[in-house]
């Protein structure tokens, strides 16, 4: 079996090193399993990009389809005209795809044209909120996929609500909980007995628990005399959190004032980093605001888990930050009004407060007040999830 395993951003790299030790490890003990490597080159910086397959481990990609940029609509077609004709040029069993970014959807779509079978790793996980590109993503590919491998049974339940999930039972196809007209065997849109979704964990885990003992002081952490359970982490780079100045600025003043004067070490995305400067000036001029936040540039992936592991608490946007925090123990409160990864909430450290500024405040004092929930790990977040992929897909 010859595998294409797709990458074309940062959370990306992240969720293929495991499958692909997975894969060396089947390889090694004489299975007929082998993979390689497309990086769409969709998100492409030259230091973030290779640090992260040097700290991961992930050999260099087999090719760079160089997708960067443009609109929505341009990148996705660049990368569909792309991927074609390599797939041409290189046949294989299957497409894999992780996560939810525009390369998975793209990529799902030229495969499944091209007769090749696709199998969605991290399906099923929904916000539901379709103003976000990461829903559209998301909701395609899984429609498109022949296997879908999820993280938990909400995301299970997802893709039968959806009917990308459709079961033949008896003489009927049922789908979204409703009977439908039984169709000749011919007609049936997948044999019946055929499972093509299996809950199996989290590949992202994988990676954090393997690298763990890993994890790498940054220079930052003694440049600013942190200590452990001292300090707050914040990412933020969501269009509702950033595109409006007025909002903008409420929401870093309620954070800034209510984190009891502890330091705030703000990784900063470059499109969050041009507002920011417009709102208050360069660099000097926020630190005269704000003495206790701390803009620094993108790290990497051991250096910032360092960073999220010992700090009091995170404060991000982001989606899968959470899925980290929940499995270090760490308080994390996220500014958005819905998660496509609600165990993080329902199980884990994560809550989720919205983007109203008010909402702030109240969060922090429960941090503050010791009363944070304490979470626990969500079930088969156990670092052998690429594993048990890999066993799966060698059963069919």
């Amino acid at each position: 079996m010859l595998i294409t395993l797709i990458a074309g951003a940062r959370p990306n790299f992240m969720k293929i090193a495991p499958l692909i030790k997975a894969i060396q490890a089947a390889e090694a003990a004489g299975k007929d399993i082998h993979y390689r490597l497309v990086h769409t080159g969709q998100h492409y910086d030259k230091n973030m990009s290779d640090t992260f397959f040097e700290e991961l481990g992930i050999p260099m990609p087999d090719v760079n389809l160089g997708c960067g940029g443009g609109t929505q609509a341009e990148q996705t077609a660049n990368i569909m005209v792309a991927f074609e004709q390599d797939l041409m040029q290189n046949p294989t069993d299957l497409v894999l795809v992780v996560g939810d970014v525009t390369s998975t959807m793209a990529c799902s779509i030229v495969a499944k044209k091209l007769n090749t079978k696709v199998c969605h790793v991290e399906a099923g996980i929904r916000s539901w909120d379709l103003t976000m590109p990461e829903e559209i993503n998301r909701m395609v590919t899984d429609a498109l996929a022949d296997y879908m491998f999820t993280t938990s049974e909400v995301a299970n339940k997802n893709l039968v609500l959806q009917g990308a999930c459709l079961e033949v039972r008896g003489e009927r196809l049922q789908a979204r909980g409703e009977e439908l007209p039984a169709l000749p065997e011919e007609q049936y849109a997948f044999k019946r007995n055929v499972q093509r979704v299996w809950y199996v964990g989290n590949v992202m885990i994988d990676t954090l628990l393997a690298n763990r003992s890993r994890f790498r002081k940054p220079a930052v952490y003694d440049a600013l005399g942190l200590e452990d359970k001292q300090y707050i982490v914040m990412t933020m780079h969501r269009p509702a959190n950033v595109d409006e100045e007025a909002h903008l600025k409420a929401l870093m003043e309620q954070i800034i004032t209510n984190v009891h004067g502890l330091p705030i070490i703000f990784p900063i995305h470059p499109r969050t980093a041009k507002i920011f400067y417009n709102l208050w000036g360069d660099e000097e001029q926020l630190k005269q605001l704000f003495p206790n936040l701390h803009i620094v540039d993108p790290i990497g992936y051991l250096e910032f888990n360092y960073l999220v592991e010992r700090a009091t608490a995170v404060v991000t946007d982001s989606g899968g930050i959470t899925e980290e925090t929940t499995v270090m123990g760490v308080p994390c409160i996220t500014l958005r009004d819905n998660t496509e990864r609600p165990e993080t909430c329902t199980v884990g450290t994560n809550e989720l407060i919205g983007t109203d500024p008010a909402a702030v405040k109240p969060a922090l004092d429960l941090l503050f007040s010791g009363q944070w929930k304490k979470g626990a790990i969500p079930a088969l977040w156990d670092g052998h999830t690429a594993e048990r992929i890999v066993e799966i897909l060698l059963s069919l």
